[in-house]
This record gives structure tokens, C-alpha cells and sequence, in this order.
């Protein structure tokens, strides 16, 4: 039976009595073999939505069933690549077509000619179970591809290649299953977006992701295998704070989702992250970065596509055990595109128009994060930090406000900090994390048993600050009593000597988690002995004017990162100035 269009309404086209089509089956619609996607199925319609442009698309053109639903390619080629939605390859597709993409055009997500040293990790009469690896090949110069049986599969081995150059689709392996069905490996293998890759077990979460980021790592951290919003309005640096994570965290690997983001800030992207020299190998930073590239002016639906076929490649890199950090950039603009299909679709809309299923999808994409035990045996996480872009930094709209169920660290940007140059302009009141508690038994093993504390005595001050500004903006400071001028002076020396950090400096761009303990440490002991002063009838300004306040902000700059010791130094220092007033 020919299935035909019966309508079309944007990306989303209609067949009429058909029985031949599944729910979120791949699909070819028209003459040019459009990308599709089934979302839904009724007797009388099936309703396709197309992940390409469907200008010049008529009814009466035939739809062409695939029996499979819309899946990732993965293999080894991935990394250093550019994608779109669908994970078609911009490069290649640019070399075929020029600056804009053909519809229809069919290009294989990984270099199919490309030949890789693989070196066999099984022989014959081995059993291999769903998810083992079975060949390594080096993708790049820093990371080792390993080759992993599709998780449905299991069975003997029965023939093996020897070690040498092989491309992606030559066989290397063949398995006989239980069934005694003989199945051909290859070094690739596609699975489902849209359906999460299973694991052999969640662990708790207990390590940090470090990140170098003073007031992330100290204030508010974020968790191996765990989430992170980065709410902010326009130009309150989300994507800025995104490429610094990008850049610094010490995750093996990064996947880098721009969703619906402005076509020049992408270029600006990619452009960066191709000059970007990698601070742990010295090499690229592409080596280990994967761009999905999915501008506000391309297919309306495949930006919907895009977030999951990033949270695919990330979780296929994770069962190799690596350590993945997904930066998505923005999922509003994800929601924005749900909503658009949605009105298509005639949906009841809810909250703002968006669609009532908005809580489900976010929550399904955040709960793909998570610490593993990946089936291949070690370890394995998937760490997600989805920028939200409220329209008018207004929190309370409906995606800001749902992210923060499903999310456990929020980092708040700040209009007002951003206009006054204090980056990452981080809110210290209105972010949180709710990974202390979970992370409080490695730092205590792993930096200081001080550091929690340092970390409470510095939150405790700024929120004590918070507070007094209230009444300095009714009264004026001059009413203050002693001790809390002195509140109002350190809160300053933390705010632009600590939390506010310069990422062209090369000692401040990156801070190590020892210096951020130590800097703790010294601005809380000029704060005691300070405060010791006070009891004295000692008045704050005369501490201001020996400059002492002034030195500490200027800290972050004179202490070099591999001279830690320097720090000693500012002891003595705050003693003999504060014991200049008389």
C-alpha cells in the first residue's frame, strides 16, 4: 500500500488510513527522503513530525516506512566532530553542499572511509555479554575508543579478526547468539535517542566535579554524575560560564548542545573551541569535544531531536568509563521548540502556551545523568548543566521554575552583576546545591576537614551581608555599629577578592582547590583577628586605611598557582599591619 501526505502544517504532516507506521518510528517523507519522526497514531491518522525543512513539500508524496525509530550512529569518529540535530556532519555536509543544508541530503554521521588501529580485546570461545567491550581503537590522541556489543546482545564468539587498520563498518567479530544466529561486529553500532542506555548499576553520588570555579567549587558545587542549571536573562554570560566549565572541569570528555542558540554566537563556539588548547594534554580541546550544532534558524524539530541525540553520545562515551559533562545551551529553547510542535498539533496548552508534558520531558532529560557502573565493568558518569534563558530573567516562567524540580544545583545569574563586570555573575543568595552533604566525606579526605567549615563561615558572612544592605540602603552604613562595618568590609574582599574571577588571568582563570582553601583561610583570619580589634573599640576605617582589606583582594593575582606556599606569607602580613593602629 503507497502511504501518501494528506497535510501538512509546518514540520508536522499527516498520512491518512494507514496501519503501516509505529509510534516514534524513523520515516522518509516525500520524494527527497525528508528525516521524520512518528509522534502520533490514530485510526484514521498518522501524524509525522520532519526534522528538515519542509518548504516546496506537497500532498500526494509518498512516505516511506523505515521499521526502525529515529537512532544515534556510534563509533569512532564522534569526537572532534560538528552535528546537527539529527547527527548529520556539518563539515561534510558543507564540503557536499555549501553553507546551507540540502533537504534530504544523506550523510553518514562517522567517516566510513577513515581507517582505525584496532586491537582486538577477545578471541574465539569467549562469551560476550550485552555492553562488554570487545575491540579498543584510539579515537584520538587522548582518548582510547573502546568498541561495546550492543546491550541487546549476547553470545559466543566464534571468529575473530586479527589487530591492524579496519574502517568503522568492517567486520572485526562475529558472536553466535543463543538462538545460533550469527551476528557480524563492527566497530560501530546505533541505538534509540530517545531511549536511555542501560547500566549495570547507579552509584551514590560522593566526588565533585571540579571546575576551578571559585564560587562553584566552594559555594555551590555540582557532582559527578549530577545537574546544574544556569539560569539568566540575556547577556548575563551563560554561555561564557558554559565554555569556562567546558574549558576547566575535569570531566574526560564534553558534549556541547547548542540548541536554538543565535547563529553567530555558535560560530563564535565552534571557533573557540578549535583554537581552545586543551589545559590537561596541551593538545586541541576538540580531541575530546563533541558540538551539536542546532541554530534558531534551522528545523524548528530537530532542535527538539538535538538534546537527546547529545545525551545519547554522552552516555555511549560512558559506558566506555569515561566521565562526560553535557553543556546545554539553552533548554528553553528546547521547551520553546516543544511548544511550537505542540500548537501545530493543537494540543491543550498549558502554563504560557507551553505543553502540559514540559515537567516529564525536562525530568526524562535530567534523570539521564547519573554516577554508573557501566555494563562494561568500572566506572562511568554523565553530568548535565542545562543554561535556562527566562524571558526578562523572570524565574518564575514555567521552564526556570520546572528545571528546578529535577535539577540539585542552581546557579543564578544576575542581571546587575553582569552589567557591573563581576563574572561569573553568580547570585551567592538566590543559587544553591544540594551536593554538600554528598561531597562533605570527600573533601575531608581529599582537601581539608576544614574546608565545610571555611565554606559555612564565608556563606554565613555574605548572607549576614545581604541582610545589612537592607538597612544601608534606608539609613546609610555610618549608623552601622563596628562589627557589622566590618561584615560589610570583609563580605566586599570575599565578593570581588574571591567569588568574582578573571578568566584571561593564567593564575585566576583556574584555582585548585587547595588555593581556594587557603584563600578561605587567610580572609577569614584577617576577619577574627579584625574582629578582634572591634572589641577593643578599635573602629574599622582605621583597618581600611592600612590597606590590609585592599591586599587580600589583590590575593588571587599575586599567588601562582604551583607556588602555594606564598600564602603563608599573608599571616605575618595582616598581623603587622593591623598592628600599625594605634
Amino acid at each position: 500500500m503507497n502511504n501518501t501526505i494528506y497535510s501538512i502544517n509546518g514540520p508536522v504532516i499527516k498520512v491518512k488510513d494507514t496501519k503501516d507506521f509505529s509510534m516514534l518510528e524513523m520515516v522518509y517523507v516525500g520524494h527527497k527522503k525528508l528525516v521524520g519522526e512518528v509522534i502520533g497514531v490514530t485510526d484514521k491518522f498518522t501524524t509525522i513530525q520532519v526534522y528538515e525543512v519542509t518548504t516546496g513539500l506537497k500532498p500526494g508524496e509518498p512516505v516511506y516506512s523505515t521499521g526502525a525509530p529515529l537512532s544515534a550512529t556510534l563509533g569512532p569518529g564522534i569526537l572532534t566532530n560538528i552535528y546537527d540535530g539529527i547527527e548529520r556532519p556539518l563539515l561534510k555536509i558543507a564540503d557536499k553542499c555549501g553553507a546551507f543544508i540540502d533537504e534530504g541530503i544523506d550523510v553518514s554521521p562517522i567517516d566510513t572511509e577513515k581507517k582505525y588501529d584496532v586491537t582486538m580485546q577477545v578471541k574465539v570461545g569467549d562469551t560476550l555479554k550485552g555492553g562488554q567491550i570487545y575491540a579498543t581503537c584510539p579515537e584520538t590522541p587522548v582518548i582510547l575508543h573502546k568498541c561495546l556489543l550492543a546491550p541487546n546482545l549476547s553470545g559466543e564468539v566464534v571468529k575473530v579478526m586479527p589487530d591492524g587498520q579496519y574502517a568503522v563498518n568492517d567486520t572485526v567479530a562475529v558472536i553466535r547468539t543463543e538462538g545460533g544466529e550469527k551476528k557480524e561486529l563492527t566497530l560501530c553500532q546505533k541505538w534509540p535517542i530517545r531511549t536511555p542506555r542501560p547500566v549495570q548499576k547507579r552509584l551514590p553520588i560522593a566526588r565533585p566535579l571540579i571546575t576551578g570555579q571559585r564560587i562553584i567549587d566552594t559555594l555551590f558545587p555540582i557532582a559527578k554524575g549530577g545537574t546544574a542549571a544556569i539560569p539568566g536573562g540575556f547577556g548575563t554570560g551563560k554561555t561564557m560560564t558554559q565554555h569556562q566549565l567546558a574549558k576547566w572541569c575535569d570531566a574526560d570528555i564534553i558534549v556541547y548542545i547548542g540548541c536554538g542558540e543565535r547563529g553567530n554566537e555558535m560560530t563564535q563556539v565552534l571557533e573557540e573551541f578549535s583554537e581552545l588548547v586543551d589545559p590537561k594534554t596541551g593538545r586541541a580541546m576538540t580531541d575530546r569535544t563533541v558540538l551539536i550544532a542546532n541554530t534558531s534558524n534551522m528545523p524548528v524539530a530537530a532542535r527538539e531531536a538535538s538534546i537527546y541525540t547529545g545525551i545519547t553520545l554522552a552516555e555511549y562515551y560512558r559506558d566506555m568509563g569515561y566521565h562526560v559533562a553535557i553543556m546545554a545551551d539553552s533548554t528553553s529553547r528546547w521547551a520553546e521548540a516543544l511548544r511550537e510542535i505542540s500548537g501545530r498539533l493543537e494540543e491543550m496548552p498549558a502554563e504560557e502556551g507551553f505543553p502540559a508534558y514540559l515537567p516529564s520531558r525536562l525530568a526524562e532529560f535530567y534523570e539521564r545523568a547519573g554516577y554508573m557502573i557501566p555494563l562494561s565493568g568500572g566506572e562511568g558518569s554523565v553530568s548535565i548543566i542545562g543554561a535556562v534563558s527566562p524571558q526578562g530573567s523572570d524565574f518564575s516562567e514555567p521552564v526556570t521554575q520546572n528545571t528546578k524540580r529535577f535539577v540539585r544545583t542552581f546557579w543564578a545569574l544576575d542581571k546587575s552583576l553582569a552589567y557591573a563586570r563581576h563574572y561569573p555573575a553568580i547570585n551567592w543568595i538566590t543559587s544553591y546545591s544540594e551536593y554538600i552533604d554528598d561531597l562533605a566525606a570527600y573533601y575531608k579526605e581529599n582537601v581539608s576537614p576544614d574546608f565545610l567549615q571555611c565554606r559555612q563561615r564565608l556563606s554565613n558572612i555574605l548572607g549576614e551581608e545581604a541582610k545589612l544592605m537592607e538597612i544601608v540602603k534606608l539609613i546609610g552604613s555610618d549608623v552601622l555599629p563596628e562589627d557589622q562595618k566590618l561584615v560589610i568590609e570583609i563580605s566586599k574582599v570575599i565578593r570581588v577578592g574571591f567569588l568574582q574571577q578573571n578568566a584571561f588571568h593564567e593564575d585566576d582563570t583556574y584555582v585548585p582547590l587547595p588555593k581556594q582553601l587557603g584563600m578561605m583561610k587567610i580572609i577569614l583570619y584577617l576577619y577574627d583577628q579584625a574582629m578582634r580589634l572591634v572589641k577593643n573599640s578599635i573602629p574599622v576605617s582605621l583597618m581600611a586605611e592600612t590597606g590590609v582589606f585592599d591586599a587580600l583582594v589583590k590575593m588571587k593575582y599575586n599567588i601562582p598557582n604551583n607556588q602555594l606556599e606564598k600564602m603563608e606569607e599573608y599571616y605575618p602580613m595582616i598581623d603587622d599591619k593591623l598592628s600599625q593602629i594605634k
